[in-house]
């Protein structure tokens, strides 16, 4: 066994070779504190017949035995990743993905599987590393190494991998993965920092990867396996010429068009054109034709923006395409919204519900209660496609996600709105960036819901076309400049500063001055799409939908808790039964009433009030006569409370026996009198009577 030991944030990173996966083309055992990860890269000798893409697998596998938990349910084994893994798996995913040379097509998978994991010291970053790691020592051709960490910002310091205690009071929790010469992917969560503090953080994140880099490519010197060669496909040249010539301005003319569909419709014309005039001249070289063409598009819409600073739909480079906006277009839910940017189009619609309906988030960390949630939908018809409509994939559950970090600095905290919120993108048409859509589209749905969120959120999509010396950062990306370019960087933020950002690259990472453009570029950006937004809805609206159920917390004694819930929840049960009102009781002696109806919820507050109010000397209380005795008349006064009336308190007059002035179930006023040193009390229904007649 071969093992390596460097100092990442204060604590050491050890990769240990040779012991373990030893069928794998490379793999190791990474050790981080008292996380243990287990990482394996795979590839096939060969690609598989057909395959015109690089496909790489990336999976991150969490073991509940790594934090000593058994799984619930009734099988007691790992099924279906969570959303952590599925998000930790597109982390490692993305910066890896463009570090392979161009045409290889064989099949690579990763492996990262979380066998101890030390709450202070998360498997992601490890797993990245490891990754990395992985794939430099292997005979895979992998073009690394790369490395990531986390950043967190406390009191103006950029902290390394916080512990979860820092992270609770951090302003920043920033994925920054690239190489020892530029960044690759960039992945946060914040509350609202400027520009700059992100900069800064990106570049002093970078330059820890470096040393992780550096690590690395030291461990690949000495334990690395060669590199398989990997084939060039070099398509004949005089066909490349040739087809250049005949149909170079004809794809030129037909990429220019602002409408997605008629574009697409205009160069699926003059493909099929360049196929027959060639393939009848060339029978045998039919790939060789699709391939040139498909290189061909690729080479005008990128020279066409970086050189000419031509946009396909004419747009300027910094240009947003139209945004119109719609609230309250749904009628029966809660709060909804119609988010349309030229043509892509979100439908959003919003939630509220009691907290008891909060996710539970179970994993490798404390369990946790989840009261924001948001989902993404993308339909095939979305994009003009037929296909079955399956579960949520990566891609649906990582914009979810970006989505709802963008807005999770706004939202009102459970004091203050104590509601569980879920909101739902619906993307009705996509051609571009549906995951900033969603982000606006959220927050003009939680205005129309009426949640007081401290400030509108607004997103838009950043791209980068480079070519040789020329580059050109786009405001607003469409589908085609996503697909062609070198960059797909999101910002998110309020008009205080960023709140989520995402940015993944294609080519080898970019400098700190092509950084600096975009997030400027992509502020001006924001503060346009925000303006746009606030033309519909200029705050969140004063009162909730009549649909929404209206919520009011009181505060009771945690001993008396018990009382309200009954034996086996029979209290509880039959006052919702009898309101209709929700009920959820916290330790702490908080409860929340739930319900559309405010009657129901003034109907459960008395009578919970009535389970723990105690008796007060000189109050007036109307009870119901429970026993008689031959000295008195007992009285419920309170749920579960009684008091003696003596037969000397009946009334103002003699009375000879108690059934002469009342019966069981009558119902009468009655005032406490006293509470003795044994808690029993004693009521007066003569004092009530002889203050009537006074």
């Amino acid at each position: 066994m071969k093992s390596y030991t460097m100092d990442l944030g204060g604590r050491p990173l050890t990769l240990e070779f040779g012991e373990v996966c030893k069928q794998a083309n490379g793999g190791l055992l990474v050790r981080y504190g008292d996380t243990v990860v287990v990482v394996a890269a795979t590839g096939t000798k060969t690609p598989r017949e057909g395959v015109d893409f690089f496909p790489l697998t990336v999976d991150f596998e969490e073991k509940m035995y790594a934090v000593g938990k058994i799984p619930g349910g009734f099988i007691k084994r790992e099924g279906r990743p969570s959303t952590h893994a599925v998000l930790t798996s597109r982390l490692i995913d993305r910066p890896i993905r463009p570090m392979f040379p161009d045409g290889y097509r064989n099949d690579v998978q990763i492996v990262a599987t979380a066998v101890s994991v030390d709450p202070d010291n998360a498997p992601d970053i490890p797993g990245m590393i490891g990754a990395s790691a992985a794939l430099c020592v292997s005979d895979i051709p992998f073009e690394g190494p790369i490395a990531g960490v986390r950043v967190g910002l406390i009191d103006g310091q950029y902290i390394v991998n916080p512990t979860v205690e820092q992270f609770k009071v951090s302003r920043l929790n920033l994925a920054v993965a690239g190489t020892t010469d530029a960044i690759l992917m960039v992945e946060a969560g914040c509350k609202e920092i400027s520009e700059q503090e992100m900069l800064d953080a990106i570049f002093f994140a970078h330059e820890n990867i470096k040393k992780i880099c550096e690590f690395i490519s030291g461990i690949q010197a000495e334990i690395g396996k060669p590199k398989m060669e990997v084939p060039k496909y070099n398509p004949p040249e005089e066909l490349v010429k040739e087809i250049e010539e005949f149909g170079a301005e004809k794809l030129k003319a037909a990429l220019m068009d602002a409408n997605k569909l008629q574009r697409e419709e205009n160069v699926d014309r003059v493909k099929k054109e360049i196929a027959e005039a060639f393939i009848e001249k060339y029978p045998e070289n039919g790939t060789d034709v699709a391939y040139i063409t498909q290189k061909l598009v690729k080479k005008i819409v990128r020279r066409t923006i970086a050189v000419d600073k031509i946009r396909p739909d004419g747009r300027a480079l910094d240009e947003v395409r139209p945004v119109t906006c719609r609230v309250g277009l749904l009628p029966r839910v809660h709060g909804s919204s119609l988010f349309t940017r030229g043509q892509t189009q979100i439908m959003n619609a919003c939630t509220l519900a009691p907290l008891r309906e909060a996710q539970v988030i179970e994993g490798l960390g404390p369990e946790e209660m989840q009261r924001y949630i948001h989902h993404y939908n993308f339909p095939p018809y979305s994009v003009g496609e037929t296909k079955p409509l399956r579960s949520p994939g990566r891609r649906e559950i990582g914009h979810g996600a970006l989505a709802e970090r963008a807005l999770l600095p706004v939202i009102p905290s459970e004091e203050d709105f104590p509601y569980t919120l879920r909101l739902v993108s619906e993307v009705l048409e996509s051609n571009g960036s549906s995951s900033m859509g969603s982000v606006c589209a959220s927050t003009l749905s939680l205005m129309d819901a009426g949640v007081p969120i401290k400030a509108p959120v607004a997103g838009v999509a950043m791209g980068l076309v480079k070519d040789g010396d020329f580059f050109t950062i786009l405001t607003d990306i469409q589908g085609l400049e996503d697909a062609l370019g070198d960059m797909d960087f999101k910002v998110a933020g309020t008009e205080h500063g960023i709140t989520a950002m995402q940015m993944d690259m294609k080519i080898d990472g970019i400098n700190r001055e092509i950084f600096e453009q975009a997030l400027a570029q992509a502020k001006r950006g924001r503060e346009f799409i925000m303006g746009k937004m606030m033309e519909c809805i200029s705050e969140p609206r004063k009162s909730l939908s009549r649909w929404a159920p209206k919520i009011t917390s009181i505060t009771v004694d945690p001993e008396k808790i018990a009382k309200i819930i009954g034996p086996g929840g029979k209290t509880i049960k039959k006052i919702v039964e009898e309101t209709g009102a929700k009920i959820d009781i916290e330790d702490t002696g908080k409860v929340y009433i739930a319900s559309p109806d405010s009657d129901a919820i003034e109907k459960a507050i008395k009578a919970i009030d009535g389970i723990t109010a105690e008796a007060e000397v000189g109050k007036i209380y109307t009870g119901k006569v429970t026993r008689i005795m031959n000295f008195g008349a007992f009285v419920e006064i309170l749920p579960g409370k009684e008091g003696m009336v003596h037969i000397s308190q009946l009334s103002t007059e003699r009375v000879e026996k108690v059934e002469d002035v009342v019966s069981v179930g009558d119902e009468i006023m009655v005032k406490c009198v006293e509470i003795d040193s044994k808690g029993r009390i004693n009521l007066s229904r003569k004092a009530i009577l002889q203050g009537t007649k006074k």
